[in-house]
């Protein structure tokens, strides 16, 4: 199943396309050249962190986990609009014998991976400084909160339409032969699964069109349903 849901999107989510959707979205970023294409689609997403101060680090730090997100310490106590984050990168977690997965990650896939954690980012620049802290450990010591901040930060990507994506993410690790069972139970127990995203993305996509068939038609579409109506009275 998780299989099939993967091949479905996966005409959506070419290398190709990639390239032509990707902005030169640099403001106040640090990316890595090895992931600089991917994170800059996933950065596209989201207008709201065009100014947000973010740098992608490749660290060996991670040691349970791929990516990170977390404010950068020395900011933590500034006013939001100058707080800054980073999101870490484990480079070495090993897919079989690749010590250098990154190579071995359809871009989709890694697309998806920083889409979460952008999503994280996002909840943050909600939160206060002391609220941020109560975050941190509260996350350290209870698994439901640690459950509600993960569905919290992949409900920010599929609310800015990167569902694809995180069914892509998610599907390839739950399925990947290599990756260790203690990390894809962790993720099948804390995340949400590539079914609840598929059920999720089809809610916002059904609230979208809601919402464009209730909406007022603007200046410029009224003007052309009056061109089309006189067309139809002519051909009449």
């Amino acid at each position: 199943m998780l299989l099939l849901i993967a091949l479905t999107f996966s005409h959506l989510l070419q290398p190709d396309s990639i390239r032509e959707n990707s902005p030169n979205n640099h403001t106040n970023k640090i990316i890595p050249a090895a992931i600089e294409k991917t994170a800059l689609v996933a950065l596209s997403h989201y207008p709201e962190l065009e100014e947000t101060s973010i740098r992608f680090v490749f660290t060996s730090k991670l040691k349970r986990t791929v990516m990170a997100a977390r404010p950068i310490t020395g900011t933590l106590f500034k006013s939001r609009n100058k707080r800054g984050y980073e999101i870490l990168i484990n480079p070495a977690f090993k897919l079989g014998h690749h010590n250098d997965p990154r190579q071995h990650i359809p871009d989709s896939v890694m697309i998806g991976w920083l889409a979460h954690e952008l999503g994280h980012i996002m909840d943050y620049e909600t939160r206060s400084t002391w609220n941020l802290i109560g975050f941190g450990l509260s996350y350290w010591l209870s698994r439901p909160f640690i459950q509600s901040a993960e569905y919290r930060a992949d409900s920010f990507a599929m609310n800015h339409g990167l569902g694809e994506y995180i069914i892509a993410t998610k599907s390839f690790i739950l399925n990947h032969p290599e990756l260790p069972q203690i990390y894809k139970d962790r993720i099948a127990n804390l995340y949400p699964s590539p079914d609840d995203i598929v059920e999720w993305v089809a809610d916002i996509s059904d609230e979208h069109s809601i919402r464009d068939d209730d909406r007022e038609p603007t200046e410029e579409e009224g003007l052309m349903e009056g061109a089309e109506a006189s067309h139809a009275e002519i051909a009449f």
